[in-house]
This record gives structure tokens, sequence and C-alpha cells, in this order.
């Protein structure tokens, strides 16, 4: 009996042992602006990406929500989708030759060519659309909660992920960007964005953004922190917020 005790103790110390571990193992970084653009004070962001070194977004609100193809340079509309009022548009991503577009409560979801951003189809979505990316291979989304779905291009999911940050779940996952293997996510209304291990669901790291728009660009329509989008040719990693007026080009410096 008390070798079989002997041996709980340890496994339940080496356990205590490995959360400690884990938990001191996730990275903390403050973000340093390398540059920065204009962005239009109109557009609630709700999913900013680059494809082939374009930049776009999708925009949300009722009766506001929009799908844009933005020159860098200006933070202007070059191309713009409009959506009927009854739809609060949300994240966004394209996989092969489609875009697809998430809605918030209205459990559909928008699918067009990229090429044309000509309409394909609509399909039943049956989550709460939150945060989009893609890996490559599958559609990667949140919903809101600590849990993120890896789809197929029928939306259809294939494997689930649940986010963790030492040790505890992490909910309000928000938008998405898949850079380097590793999945960003901003966590809904927090300064903060995380760095997620894809097989795993661990954070690896933390991210303070916080005072990253300075007080004097604040109004009382500026938004919460929302936005992430990695140019893969450049490599270079840009951040935004919900009606915020500026988009910044950043990279992490440890703290």
């Amino acid at each position: 009996m008390m070798r079989f005790l002997n041996k709980i103790i340890a496994v339940l110390s080496l356990a205590g042992l490995c959360a400690c571990v884990s938990s001191a193992q996730v990275r903390q970084y403050r973000v340093k602006v390398k540059q920065q653009y204009p962005h239009d004070v109109t557009s609630y962001t709700q999913g900013l990406f680059f494809d082939e070194g374009q930049l776009y977004e999708s925009t949300g609100l009722y009766g506001m929500s929009t799908f844009r193809k933005v020159d860098l340079a200006t933070g202007k509309a070059l191309r713009k989708l409009d959506f009927s009022d009854k739809y609060f548009v949300e994240g966004s991503a394209i996989l092969g030759d489609s875009l697809y577009i998430l809605t918030w409560t209205s459990r559909v979801a928008f699918i067009y060519d990229k090429h044309t951003l000509e309409y394909i189809a609509t399909r039943s979505y049956p989550r709460a659309g939150w945060g989009l990316t893609t890996d490559g291979e599958s559609l990667i989304a949140s919903d809101g909660s600590s849990r993120l779905y890896f789809m197929d291009k029928e939306l259809r999911v294939k494997k689930t992920l649940n986010v963790k940050l030492h040790g505890k779940p992490l909910k309000y996952l928000n938008e998405l960007e898949y850079i380097d293997g590793k999945i960003w996510a901003n966590v809904y209304t927090t300064g903060m964005i995380v760095i997620i291990d894809t097989q795993t669901g661990l954070t690896e790291a933390v991210v303070d953004c916080s005072g990253l728009l300075p007080a004097s660009l604040r109004t009382s329509e500026t938004d919460v922190l929302n936005g992430i989008a990695h140019d893969s040719i450049t490599g270079k990693t840009y951040i935004t917020g919900k009606k915020w007026p500026l988009l910044f080009e950043i990279t992490l410096e440890e703290k």
C-alpha cells in the first residue's frame, strides 16, 4: 500500500512539475512598431490577411459589413463587396481558389472566387463565426470559445484544438493568422495576442500590444485590437484594431 501511495505522490509531483515548466515556457513579448499605415476608421475589422502580396480585410457590424481589397499604402479599398443589412460579417480567408467569409450569428458562410470576387455559394455554418485563417490545407476557425476548428473546403470539421494558457482553457479567441507553423490569435476585449502550438493547443507565447494605439488617436468610436496579417512574400506582420486609424507593421521583442 505504501509503495502504491509513493507512486501516486511521485506522479502528482511530476505532474505539478510539468505544469510549472509548461507555465514557465510561455514566452512574453511586446510589439515594436516598424512602420505605420493609414487604416479606414469605418472598418470594424474582423478578418485581415494577405494573399499573393495583396492585403484583404473583412469588416463587421449590421448594415456596414464589407469585404475589401485594400491598398496597404493608403488604407483605401481598391474593391469592396457590401453585404445585406441582415448579415454581420466576421473572419475571412482564402484556401485554394476560393475566398471564405464567415458571419457572426446567421449560421452561414459565403464563398467567392478569389480571382474575380464573384459569388459562388452560401453554405450552412453550424457555429458562431469569429476568426478564420488557413494553413494551406485546412480552414481554421474560432467561435469565441477556447476551441479552434480545422475544416476542409466543404466546411466539414476534420479536427478540433483546445487552446490553453498556463493549463487553463483560453476563451474569446477571435481573429486568427497562421504564421510560420503557429496560430496567432487575438483575445477579444484584450490588448493581447497569443501564439499557439497547432499540435498541442498550448499557448507558447503572449504578445502584449497594450498602448499600441496612442490615446490621442482614440475616439468614442475606437474599439478593441483585432486584426493580424502576415505577408509571406515579405515576411512582414501587421496588426490593427476595430475602427482604428492606423495599421502597424510590427516585430516582436522579448520583455
